[in-house]
């Protein structure tokens, strides 16, 4: 369940012979935070409604509106919660520029609890193997994919290539989303920026490859000690 807040939301296309029009950036995050909040909790009856009713598109204009007036460049989703039952994640997707609106609008923020919980990056899934994503006809579980991993001890990043055994049968652009999906899942989007540097698409099972889950434990104990490259290759 997601809703993906993109760049422009503009009912109907501009006439082409004007330019787009410039999109309003507020000046003061804190304050863009606070109207956030005001105008989430006046619309929170009518989410958790269509939410309820299983017709999320009826409340994606509204948000829209909402996440645009904090940034227009910022992304928003409404995900299965990890420990409430729903989640609003609003993320600047790690560009720089767009850290002091999600961090002013995390500060401002209210407690999470059992309904709904509040994210500035999108969390990793809390197994990935038990993930199965579908594509047409084709139904790619992650818990089939291997990474094979090579560590650069000085800059504690990796470098991945990203094997499943149905990659051959998709198409070149779907191959490469599907490269990527399986490690944003398993390391969270904060960490995957922070970790990857190089990433590949392996024709053939690598030798050496790891499952996710060892992958993710391997990532998350970068620079935590000598142990760091256990399970790595190359």
């Amino acid at each position: 369940m997601r809703l993906f807040r993109r760049k422009n939301t503009v009912a109907d296309p501009p006439d082409p012979r004007t330019a787009w029009p410039e999109q309003h950036v507020p000046e003061d995050p804190a304050a863009a935070a606070e109207t956030f909040w005001h105008g989430w909790f006046d619309l929170l009856p009518i989410v958790s409604a269509s939410l309820g009713e299983g017709e999320p598109h009826r409340v994606e204009h509204e948000l829209c509106r909402l996440v645009e007036a904090l940034h227009p460049r910022l992304h928003f989703s409404l995900e299965r919660g990890r420990q409430a039952i729903y989640a609003l994640v609003v993320t600047g997707q790690e560009d720089p520029d767009l850290r002091p609106f999600t961090d002013a609008w995390r500060a401002a923020a209210p407690p999470d609890d059992a309904i709904w919980e509040y994210h500035d990056s999108v969390p990793p899934v809390p197994d990935p193997t038990e993930v199965t994503v579908n594509l047409g006809e084709h139904r790619i579980a992650l818990a089939d994919v291997r990474v094979v991993v090579q560590v650069d001890d000085d800059e504690h990043v990796v470098d991945v290539a990203v094997f499943h055994p149905g990659f051959g049968d998709l198409d070149e652009a779907t191959r490469q989303t599907m490269t990527f999906l399986p490690l944003d899942v398993t390391l969270g989007e904060r960490l995957a920026a922070e970790r990857l540097r190089r990433v590949e698409t392996a024709e053939a099972e690598p030798a050496g490859a790891i499952t996710l889950l060892e992958f993710r434990e391997l990532v998350r104990g970068l620079g935590s000690g000598p142990d760091e490259n256990v399970g790595t290759s190359g």
